[in-house]
Order: C-alpha cells, then sequence, then structure tokens
C-alpha cells in the first residue's frame, strides 16, 4: 500500500487495482487538489476527455475564474441527475431496480471491468467522511486524475480531511468513478451502480455530474448504514429561529422536491416599501399585504441532509439534528440578476477560497457569476445550476447539533377556484398530530409545476391525481436503496420517539385563490416562534374541514397584525367556496389512499397499519389524535 495511505484496509480487488496503477495523487490539501482540478497546464480551460473504442469523448469542461471553477457538461442531459439512474447490485433487501433485471446480466464482470480501466489511469484517491466530519463514517473516493474536479467537489460537500488525520481505517463507504462506461456499456445515460454489504458500501458512478453520486450517492450510503443500525437522515433543512424577543426557536423543514427545503432558511421578501406580499388573488388581481415591522433573526442548522444520528439525541424527547455535510449543493436558479441575495452573491464572487461552480458561464481569469447559467441546447438557462458552498463561509450558521421543537412541510399547491377546482385548499398553517405527520411524508407529494415530474408513469400518475405525484418515504426515498417499508417503520419510529416536536404543515405557491410563492411558510415561520417554540394550546385549534390537514388556527396574529382569517379557512374564500374545497379534498383523499395501499405488508409497524386504516375509511382528525395525541 503507498506510504500516503497509511493504515487504511482496502477491499482485495481495489488494493490489486491501485497496485497495478502507474500514478495515485493523493493530495495533502485542498489547495493541491483544486491545482489538479485545473489539468495539467493549470488552466485556462481544460476539457476532460476519455477514449471511447478510439473515439475522443468530452465528458466535461473546465474553466479557471477568478473566484473558482466552472465546470460545463457538453448536453443538456448531463446536467441534472437522471431520477432513474440508481441500480442495485447485490442481494439485499431492496425495492429499486436490480442491475441484473435492467441489464439482463449480473454486475461483477462490469465491476471487474471498472477495476480494471481505472487501474489504466492516473488517478487522485481522497478520503472523505461519508456524513460529514464530525460524525460521519471513513469512506474513500477512487477517481481519474483528469476528473479532479469531481473529487474537489466531493471533499467540499464533505469536508476536508487527510489520512492521517483519520487515522488507521477500513472504509465503510467507497466512491468509484468511471466516465467512459457511460458510453461503452449505458448507452449514454447516466448509470450509479449501488453495491451493499453489511461493512461495505459501494458505489459506481458512470458519469461526472456529482448530483446522483458524490451528493446523493452518500446520502444513499447514509440512508443504507442507518436502516441497519436503526436511524435515518432526513432530506430537509433546519434553521433556528432568534425573534426579536430573543427567544430561539428551532424549525426543520421537509418537504417533496420544490417543497420549500432551501426557502425555509432564507429571509422574508419584502416590498420597496418594506411591507409584506402574502397573495395576490388569481381572480380579481388583488394583493393582500400585511405590515411587519421587525422580524426574526435566521441562523441556518442544515440544508439538505440532516442526520438525525443516535449520538446527538439528548432524550429530551426532541428529534435532535446535525448536518450530514459540511458543504452545500446550493442550486442558483432563483437567482436571475444581481442584488436579488446579497449575502449569497457575496459568498461567491468574494469567496475566501475559490468554489466549484456547475452550470455557470464561465470566462477564463474572469469573476463567474451565479446568475449566469449556462443556456442549453434550447437556448434557455439551464434550471439546475449549482454553487459548492462550503458551511463555513455561510454567515451565522449553527455548527452544534440542535433540538427541533417543530417539524414542518411544505407541498406546493395550485390554484383553486369556483371554476377550476383543485388540490390547492391547504390552508396557511395547519397543526397535526403525529400520525398526520407521518402520513404526509410517507407519501411526500410533489405539487403544483414541479420541474421534477418527469415523463411516462410520472405523468400519468400526475394527471390522474390533479397533477401530483408521490417522491415517498420522507422524500429521501429517490436516494434510499432498501425498502419503503422499513423505512416507513424508522421514520414512525423516529416521529413517536420525538413526543415534544410539534408538527405543522404549510402550503407554497398558492392557498386557495391566492398566489402567495413562499410567503406562507416566512409567515408561519415567524408565527411559531413568536408563539415560543410553537407552543399553541388545543382552545387555539379547530378541525379542519379536510381531515387530512389536521387542526387549522381560530386565528393568527403577528406583531400585534391578524392575517385575513380566509388565509386559514380556504374553504371560506369567496372565489373558492365549500363546493370546490370539497372536490379538492376528494383528490388529495383519493391520492392518499392510492399511495398507501403498498405499505400494507406483514412487516408494517403494528401503529403504522392502524393509522393507515384510519385513512384509507376517511377517519377523522380524533381518530389520527387518538392514535397519537398532540405534544402537550
Amino acid at each position: 500500500m503507498s506510504p500516503s495511505m497509511p493504515g487504511v484496509t482496502l477491499p482485495a480487488d481495489l488494493q490489486a487495482a491501485l497496485a497495478d496503477c502507474d500514478r495515485i495523487v493523493v493530495p495533502q490539501t485542498r489547495a493541491e487538489l483544486y491545482q489538479l482540478a485545473l489539468g495539467p497546464a493549470g488552466g485556462p480551460t481544460f476539457a476532460v476527455e476519455y477514449d471511447v473504442d478510439g473515439e475522443t469523448v468530452r465528458e466535461a469542461d473546465v474553466v479557471r475564474c477568478k473566484n473558482g471553477i466552472a465546470v460545463n457538461y457538453p448536453e443538456d442531459y448531463l446536467r441534472r441527475r437522471d431520477p432513474d439512474c440508481m441500480r442495485i447490485a447485490d442481494d439485499l433487501p431492496s425495492d429499486k431496480p436490480r442491475y441484473r433485471d435492467v441489464f439482463g446480466a449480473e454486475f461483477a464482470p462490469v465491476k471487474a471491468q471498472t477495476l480494471d480501466w481505472l487501474s489504466d489511469q492516473e488517478l487522485v484517491v481522497v478520503p472523505f467522511m461519508a456524513g460529514g466530519p464530525t460524525f460521519g463514517y471513513p469512506s474513500l473516493a477512487v477517481c481519474p486524475l483528469n476528473a479532479a474536479f469531481f473529487a474537489l467537489a466531493l471533499v467540499d460537500l464533505q469536508g476536508w480531511v487527510t489520512f492521517e488525520e483519520i487515522g488507521p481505517f477500513t472504509p465503510r463507504s467507497i466512491l468509484y468513478v468511471a466516465p467512459p462506461f457511460r458510453q461503452t456499456h449505458f448507452d449514454g445515460r447516466q448509470v450509479v451502480v449501488h453495491d451493499r454489504s453489511t461493512t461495505l458500501h459501494e458505489v459506481f458512478a458512470y458519469n461526472l455530474y456529482p448530483g446522483p453520486s458524490a451528493k446523493k450517492g452518500v446520502f444513499s450510503v447514509l440512508l443504507d448504514i442507518g436502516e441497519q443500525e436503526g436511524w435515518l437522515t432526513a432530506h430537509a433543512s433546519s434553521v433556528r429561529v432568534t425573534t426579536p424577543y430573543e427567544n430561539e426557536t428551532i424549525i426543520m423543514h421537509e418537504g417533496a422536491s420544490g417543497g420549500g427545503k432551501s426557502e425555509m432558511c432564507q429571509e422574508m421578501r419584502r416590498q420597496e416599501d418594506g411591507r409584506i406580499l402574502l397573495g395576490t388573488n388569481v381572480v380579481t388581481q388583488e394583493p393582500y399585504v400585511i405590515t411587519l415591522g421587525e422580524t426574526s433573526a435566521l441562523a441556518p442548522v442544515t440544508d439538505d441532509m440532516t442526520l438525525c444520528h443516535p449520538s446527538v439525541q439528548n432524550g429530551t424527547g426532541r428529534l435532535v439534528v446535525a448536518d450530514a455535510e459540511d458543504g452545500w449543493f446550493v442550486r442558483v436558479d432563483n437567482l436571475t440578476e444581481y442584488g436579488e441575495d446579497v449575502h449569497f452573491e457575496r459568498i461567491c464572487i468574494h469567496p475566501e477560497e475559490p468554489l466549484v461552480f456547475f452550470n455557470i458561464q464561465g470566462v477564463p481569469d474572469a469573476t463567474a457569476l451565479p446568475w449566469e447559467h449556462t443556456l442549453d441546447s434550447t437556448g434557455k438557462p439551464c434550471p439546475n445550476p449549482r454553487v459548492v458552498v462550503p458551511r463555513r463561509l455561510v454567515k451565522g450558521v449553527v455548527n452544534q447539533p440542535a433540538a427541533v421543537d417543530v417539524r414542518s412541510f411544505g407541498v406546493r399547491m395550485p390554484a383553486c377556484t369556483r371554476a377550476e377546482p383543485s388540490y390547492g385548499i391547504m390552508g396557511m398553517t395547519h397543526i397535526v398530530p403525529p400520525a398526520l405527520a407521518w402520513l404526509w411524508r410517507l407519501i411526500a407529494p410533489r405539487g403544483d409545476k414541479n420541474p421534477s415530474i418527469g415523463e411516462s408513469k410520472a405523468t400519468t400518475d400526475a394527471l390522474a391525481h390533479g397533477g401530483m405525484v408521490a417522491e415517498g418515504v420522507g422524500s429521501y426515498w429517490p436516494f434510499a436503496t432498501g425498502t419503503k417499508v422499513a423505512a416507513a417503520n424508522l421514520l414512525l419510529r423516529q416521529i413517536v420517539d420525538a413526543s415534544r416536536t410539534r408538527y405543522v404543515l404549510t402550503p407554497n405557491q398558492h392557498i386557495g385563490a391566492y398566489k402567495v410563492g413562499f410567503a406562507a411558510e416566512w409567515l408561519t415561520r415567524e408565527y411559531l416562534a413568536r408563539r415560543g417554540a410553537g407552543s399553541i394550546r388545543p382552545e387555539h385549534l379547530t378541525p379542519a374541514r379536510c381531515a387530512l390537514f389536521g387542526y387549522t388556527l381560530h386565528e393568527m396574529k403577528i406583531d400585534g397584525q391578524l392575517v385575513r382569517p380566509t388565509f386559514l379557512r380556504p374553504d371560506q374564500q369567496s372565489q373558492v367556496g365549500v363546493e370546490a374545497y370539497d372536490v379538492g379534498a376528494r383528490i388529495l383523499q383519493d391520492f392518499f389512499a392510492s399511495e398507501l395501499a403498498q405499505f400494507l405488508t406483514d412487516d408494517l409497524d403494528p401503529l403504522g397499519r392502524q393509522i393507515i386504516e384510519v385513512c384509507l375509511r376517511e377517519g377523522s382528525i380524533e381518530d389520527y389524535a387518538a392514535l397519537t395525541p398532540l405534544p402537550a
């Protein structure tokens, strides 16, 4: 074994491959790895190319900019994660597509060919801690040297660490990167193969966009480990909210893609006169604004992968969370011009160290700007521009585990009117018992105009249910390698055990006939923090007309100003009414019933079965609360 990897115990096949390799680079600093990412000449431009059956195929272009490197891909398809790229090579329990079933052969020969190919390359090998530097699991990445940008993005996400700092270890996960196999074996498709055992999770990435492997692939590793050990990593953001009266509340926000996870950590948007536009009526175009003086201060805790590790739980009855990453893979499609997010723009334009940009236009030795998105072949900006931002560069970030007071769940809602009824009937703030909190996470519905809704079956399902499809268990199901029922059981136990954490539903985009964007989420955050850790007495609640929404508030008062009651109860909006509301409630009830039946197996937790049976018989909110009462 190379002296630069002391004390590392590797699988025999990888050890043999590395022994045959002519050059292995183990960078000792991030600065060294950054230079490797620029190619042998150090820039200003570098094409990442491979020989494929005698033909040169370009997989990526790297441009040296003043503030980092801009990585771009030659095909639109390579600029975002293919949602159907995961394949399972092992025989452990899984509900995901098996490699042998998709390709009609075992993965073992391709794995051997992958290691043979790697042994013929110049390689960069980097260690990392899957799950972040503090609570993570020692892991390894093996990458072609000419794709060092990929390794750089990985260690920026997971945290820079050296072999010496980790000490002797046996990797709990290994990530292999072999880009040309996309062409030689998989007809140009992104494919990420997971080969699991009880002690090692190997991820084989056959493309160079880090989304499905360096980002969500590591998420898969953590979910696999958690399923074996009895804990999970949530797909969530979390934030510490400090009110003007210096009361602190930790809010954790979940939801399918587009559900407002990133927005939970964003400042509330104001109009030029300082007022807040809560909503605009889509029929009358009437705006509804409120005046709010000083708002709460925000300190991000986690951004996307939220570790709920047993080592951080403190027995207080509240879920304790920590960030599973040391850097954030921030999508900047909502930045279209200068000045829209000054703090974040400052991080990108004047970083303390050079960053990694993806799908951002890069001009050699000029400043990469986060609002100059690469154009797709259609001439439209790529919808998936990204920047890898180390947590340490984010102002006010919380670096310690935090106990969650409120878990909110966001859903994109379409407009609902008498003329065009839809499921967009969720009120601004709903308080739900743990049983309903579990159901919403079990299904994790994607909603209105979500760009993640793809073609074929997803589109068919969406049309059948008014535009909805299910992202699945906890919204992390797209990245899980195990079974849905096992994940559902873990999620239920986590929710029930955190008996002092409160649960809230909040819509984005629309509330009935009002276009609201994310204003409802931001104002709900402000309201709950000012109530003191989300404390709401039972006499302040009333059952929602649709039982799936739990309870709504009698009234909502923020900084002495009442929110219009029809934002809490959309059935009372003049443009909605009871009849249109009930049409939407029926869409939701049918959608839940269609998705929940699959969980009724012998392996489901008995409490979970009772909860699902309440939903299938269209039980009342009292039925759900009887199974899992609201926190006192």
